[in-house]
């Protein structure tokens, strides 16, 4: 199984916060695999059996699941569940924070080495263990709820020492393949892969870029074939559903609104292909994410 909708989260957190938390249930995962520059600490209950995509590794998580990824290159997800219990639905909360904000001098200090290796390890992601999940579980569940931010930073602060500590704490993502990641593109494919993101919301003919970046169009469908294992229309299709999708839970636009941002041309079509890709409509997704969102 490889992961086939990754794309580029842009998160809302700001240059003048120090996190983001979002807590929300919701009856199962249908936000693609993703990459962002921010590290994020995500904690997941009530999913157990889910898929969690971290890399090159997939595996089946828990009742609790806890993991910190700290590398703006290691795609990752959680995929293949569906709640059927309208009690106990599932609980995720994302904690979202530039990685600045504790990496520096203060992680040079012998009291902060623990945080130091932490977050060298989470470059390749990392889970926790159960009992460190337990230690730490309530305290997530009231960080949002903190009236003072200033504390509501210590608690943060508090949580990540107590993970670092996590002697069970394992890495999920093997280091060739995070090297791999790092080296792979060449300049000229990245250009190309830079060109189609930046115009994503223009009209985007294969024949033209195929001529702009040297290709016939043969040559060109091959290499977005052998890539990406879709074709042209496909992997646009995907790069656009993916930022309609970032929109539809990061921003009030309407459904019609983002349709057009994101290049779509009407409507329908964008409705049509969102729930053949993804099983179900802008709106169920949207309301899917219902969050309660604090920055801080």
């Amino acid at each position: 199984m490889e992961p086939t909708n990754i794309f580029r989260e842009i998160t809302p957190l700001s240059n003048h916060d120090c996190f983001l938390i979002i807590d929300r249930t919701k009856n199962k995962f249908s936000y693609p695999v993703h990459v962002h520059p921010e590290i994020e600490l995500n904690f997941i209950e009530n999913a157990k059996g889910a898929k969690r995509i971290m890399g090159d590794s997939i595996e089946e998580i828990d009742d609790l699941e806890l993991c910190l990824i700290g590398s703006e290159k290691l795609e990752h997800g959680w995929v293949d569940f569906e709640s059927e219990s309208e009690i106990s639905p599932i609980h995720e909360i994302t904690i979202q924070f530039h990685s600045d904000l504790f990496i520096g001098s203060l992680l040079t200090k012998k009291q902060f080495h623990s945080l130091a290796v932490m977050f060298e390890n989470a470059k390749k992601g990392l889970v926790f263990s159960q009992p460190a999940i337990g230690l730490v579980k309530e305290k997530l569940k009231t960080l949002a709820n903190n009236k003072n931010d200033f504390f509501s930073v210590l608690d943060l602060l508090y949580i990540l020492y107590e993970l670092s500590i996590d002697n069970d704490a394992r890495i999920l993502c093997n280091s060739t393949f995070v090297d791999e990641i790092e080296v792979s593109e060449s300049k000229r494919v990245q250009k190309l892969i830079n060109y189609i993101e930046a115009n994503y919301k223009n009209v985007l003919r294969l024949g033209e870029i195929a001529t702009k970046f040297g290709f016939s169009e043969v040559s060109f469908s091959r290499f977005i074939k052998k890539r990406t294992g879709k074709n042209f229309v496909e992997y646009v299709n995907d790069l656009r559903l993916g930022m309609a999708s970032s929109k539809l839970v990061n921003s009030n636009s309407s459904i019609a609104e983002i349709c057009y941002e994101c290049g779509f041309n009407n409507l329908s079509n964008f409705n049509r292909i969102f729930k053949n890709r993804k099983g179900c409509s802008p709106k169920e997704f949207r309301d899917n994410y219902t969050k309660i969102r604090k920055f801080i």
